[in-house]
C-alpha cells in the first residue's frame, strides 16, 4: 500500500502544472496592475483632486513596500509554508486592490498601494519556490518560460488594458475598473491554489531579521518622504532634520547587519556580499539604471496627457512600444552574453540614453503637437536597451558570488531594483513637479519635461560608465550559473534565473 507521503508526492507531481498556472496568474496580476497604473495616473490625480505627490507615492509606495519586504516574504514562506504565504499574499493583494478601487482621497489610494506592494512581496517569492520544489530540474526551462510569457503579456497588455478601461469607462468606474479587475482574478487564484498547491517549507530556514527590516524601512521612508512632499510643504526645517535622522538610521542598519550576520548568518543584507567586486559595483549600478527607467515613464505620461492633452488610450498605445522592444532583444542577451556581460549592460544603458535623448528631441521639436512616430521609435530603442541589460544583470552582478550565497544575493539584487525604481520616481518626480504651478500652461510643458528627462539620460550614461568597472571574468552565462541554496537557484539550466525573471519584471511593470 502506498504511504501518505508517497500519495502526497504523486498528487503534487500530477498537479504541478495547475500550481504553476495559479502562481503565474498571481505574478501576472502583480505585473499587469503595476504596468497599467502609470498610464492612468493623471486621471487619478484629477479625479481625486490630489497633489502631484500622490502620483509619485502611487508608484513609489508600491515598489518601496515590495522592496522592503521581498526578502522577508521569501523567508516567511520557508518558515511557515509557501502555500500559506502565497494564499495570504493573494488575499491581501486582492483586499488592497479593493481599497484602491474605493479610494476617495489620495491618502486612501496610497495606503492601498502600499498594501498591494507588501502583499506582492509575500506572494511573488512563493511563485519561484513552486517551480523549484515541484518541478524536476530538466523541467525548469519550460516552467520559467511559461512565467516569462505571462510577465511579457502583462508588460504589453498592462498599459493597453489601463487605457481601454479608462477610455471605455466600464460601468462608469473609469480608472477604478483597473483595480476591480484584480478581485475576480484574485478569488480564482485563491480557490485554485487552496485545492491544488501543495504545502512546502524549507528544512533549514533562515531566521527573520525583523530589526533589520524596521531600520531599513525607517531610513527609506525618512529619505523618500522629503523628496516627494518637500516641495508641496515648502521644505520646512523638520524635513531636513528627517533626512539627517534617516542617514543616521542607515548607518545603524549597516552596523546591525554586520552583527546579525556574525551572530547567526540571517542578516537581511549579508555584509559578505560586498566582499565581491561585482556586487560592490553592480548593486549601485542597478539602483541607477532602474531609477532612470521607472521615473522616465512617470514624466512622459504626464507630459502626454497633461501637457499635450492626449487621451489615455493613445498614450497607452504609444507606450506599448517600450515592452515590445524588451521582448525583441531579451533572448539575444540570454544567448550571447557569455563572458561579455558588462558589454551588454553598457551597450544596453547607452541605448537607453539614446532612446531617452530621442524622446527629449521629439518633445522639444514638437512643442504642443508631438508626432507619435518618432516618440514610439525612441521608446522602442529604450526597450531594446533594457532587453539587453536586464537579463544579464543578475549573472554579471552576482558573477563573483559563490553558489551558497547566490540565493540571498539574487534577493538583494531584486530589492535593489525595486529601491532604485522607488527612488527614481521620488527624485526625478521631485525635479519635474517642482517646476509647475497652478498657472503652468500647456505650452510650458515641453521645456520642463525635457529638463527632467535630461536627468534620466544622465542616470543611463552613468550606468554605462559604471558597467565598465564590472568584473566579467567570472560572470557566468545564465545557463551555466550553478544552483543556489534553498529556496531558489541562481539560475535554471538553459533558462533565466528565477530572480532574474523577477528582476526583469519591475522594468516593464513600473515604467509603462
Amino acid at each position: 500500500m502506498p504511504t501518505d507521503n508517497t500519495q502526497s508526492r504523486e498528487s503534487a507531481a500530477r498537479h504541478r502544472w495547475i500550481a504553476l498556472a495559479v502562481v503565474t496568474l498571481a505574478a501576472f496580476l502583480d505585473n499587469l496592475d503595476a504596468n497599467a497604473v502609470t498610464v492612468v495616473l493623471p486621471d487619478i490625480q484629477k479625479d481625486l483632486g490630489a497633489a502631484f505627490g500622490t502620483a509619485q507615492w502611487t508608484l513609489a509606495g508600491y515598489t518601496l513596500a515590495y522592496a522592503l519586504f521581498l526578502i522577508t516574504g521569501g523567508r516567511l514562506g520557508d518558515i511557515y509554508g509557501r502555500k500559506r504565504l502565497f494564499l495570504t499574499g493573494v488575499a491581501g493583494f486582492t483586499a488592497a486592490s479593493v481599497v484602491c478601487a474605493l479610494a476617495t482621497s489620495g491618502e486612501m489610494l496610497v495606503t492601498g498601494r502600499f498594501g498591494q506592494g507588501f502583499m506582492a512581496a509575500l506572494m511573488v517569492p512563493q511563485a519561484v519556490s513552486v517551480i523549484i520544489t515541484m518541478f524536476k530540474q530538466s523541467e525548469w526551462p519550460s516552467a520559467f518560460a511559461v512565467m516569462g510569457i505571462a510577465l511579457s503579456v502583462g508588460s504589453v497588455g498592462g498599459p493597453l488594458l489601463g487605457g481601454l478601461l479608462a477610455e471605455w469607462d466600464v460601468a462608469g468606474l473609469g480608472w477604478r475598473a483597473l483595480f476591480w479587475v484584480n478581485v475576480p482574478l484574485g478569488v480564482a487564484a485563491i480557490a485554485i491554489a487552496a485545492r491544488f498547491m501543495p504545502e512546502t517549507r524549507s528544512e533549514t530556514p533562515l531566521r527573520l531579521d525583523l530589526l533589520g527590516v524596521l531600520l531599513l524601512t525607517t531610513a527609506s521612508l525618512g529619505l523618500m518622504f522629503p523628496l516627494v512632499q518637500g516641495r508641496e510643504q515648502g521644505w520646512p526645517a523638520w524635513m531636513l532634520l528627517l533626512v539627517a535622522f534617516a542617514l543616521v538610521v542607515l548607518a545603524v542598519f549597516v552596523v546591525q547587519q554586520r552583527r546579525r550576520h556574525a551572530k547567526d548568518g540571517a542578516a537581511l543584507v549579508p555584509p559578505t556580499l560586498f566582499k565581491y567586486r561585482s556586487a560592490t559595483v553592480g548593486l549601485p549600478l542597478t539602483l541607477l539604471c532602474y531609477a532612470g527607467v521607472a521615473s522616465f515613464f512617470l514624466v512622459l505620461t504626464f507630459h502626454l496627457q497633461m501637457g499635450l492633452g492626449w487621451p489615455v488610450l493613445k498614450t497607452a498605445l504609444v507606450l506599448a512600444a517600450w515592452p515590445v522592444g524588451i521582448i525583441a532583444t531579451f533572448q539575444i542577451a540570454w544567448r550571447f552574453s557569455t563572458g561579455r556581460g558588462h558589454d551588454f549592460v553598457r551597450g544596453g544603458a547607452l541605448l537607453l540614453a539614446l532612446g531617452a535623448g530621442g524622446v527629449i528631441w521629439t518633445v522639444l521639436a514638437g512643442g504642443g503637437d508631438v508626432n507619435w512616430v518618432p516618440l514610439a521609435a525612441s521608446e522602442l530603442v529604450m526597450g531594446f536597451g533594457l532587453g539587453l541589460t536586464a537579463p544579464v544583470l543578475t549573472a554579471v552582478v552576482l558573477g563573483d558570488v559563490p553558489p551558497q550565497d547566490a540565493g540571498v544575493g539574487s534577493g538583494v539584487l531584486n530589492a535593489a531594483i525595486q529601491f532604485g525604481s522607488a527612488a527614481g520616481v521620488a527624485g526625478v518626480g521631485a525635479v519635474y513637479f517642482s517646476q509647475f504651478t497652478e498657472a503652468t500652461a500647456r505650452a510650458d510643458y515641453a521645456g520642463k519635461t525635457a529638463s527632467a528627462l535630461a536627468v534620466n539620460v544622465g542616470l543611463f550614461v552613468l550606468t554605462a560608465v559604471l558597467a565598465t568597472f564590472l568584473k566579467t571574468a567570472t560572470a557566468a552565462k545564465p545557463q551555466e550559473t550553478p544552483a543556489a541554496a534553498d529556496p531558489a537557484p541562481a539560475a535554471a539550466p538553459d533558462g533565466p534565473a528565477p530572480e532574474a525573471a523577477q528582476a526583469g519584471k519591475p522594468a516593464a511593470a513600473l515604467t509603462t
